[in-house]
């Protein structure tokens, strides 16, 4: 499988090590950047172009660091197709993958240990989507919300 990464500079050297244990892994990784530390970088330039690489390439993943991750994970969001999910436990990153399908997961470098924060990485990429009929309609309801801009309908109130 081919995962795509990005970070800025705060997650630069969770990337490189992330980069390092995915190869080791048997992925096929593509690093969108930045390729040297840079104080004072920026993430839209790499997390947008990691967000477009992975609609474009249907099959692969994402992920996503910044300090937090949440910066990323909004930015990635803005990518017509992302689903980004920010990770702070291995519960809501396997649920990434389980419930939303997501594409790409945000985690914080400055949250996690370099052991944690691959195990995140591992559950996002090891976890199936379930493919469960309420998950598949609520994703076609954000999807089709992304391609019209038209709200969802509202369901009907509960009968007394």
């Amino acid at each position: 499988m081919r995962v795509h990464l990005g970070s800025d500079h705060a997650g630069f050297e969770l990337k490189t090590h992330v980069a390092e244990w995915l190869r080791e892994q048997g992925y096929d990784v593509v690093d969108h950047g930045p390729v040297e530390y840079d104080p004072v970088d920026d993430y839209p330039p790499f997390v947008l172009r990691v967000g477009q690489a992975v609609v474009n390439d249907r099959g692969s993943l994402a992920v996503v660091i910044g300090g937090s991750g949440n910066g990323e994970q909004i930015a990635a969001n803005k990518v017509p197709g992302v689903r980004a999910a920010l990770a702070w436990n291995d519960e809501t990153a396997g649920l990434a993958r389980e419930h939303n399908d997501a594409n790409v997961l945000s985690v914080g470098a400055r949250m996690h240990s370099l052991d944690e924060a691959t195990r995140l990485v591992e559950r996002f990429l090891t976890t199936p989507f379930s493919g469960d009929e309420r998950h598949l309609r609520r994703i076609q309801m954000i999807g089709q919300f992304e391609s019209t801009g038209e709200l969802p309908e509202l369901p009907a109130p509960p009968s007394l």
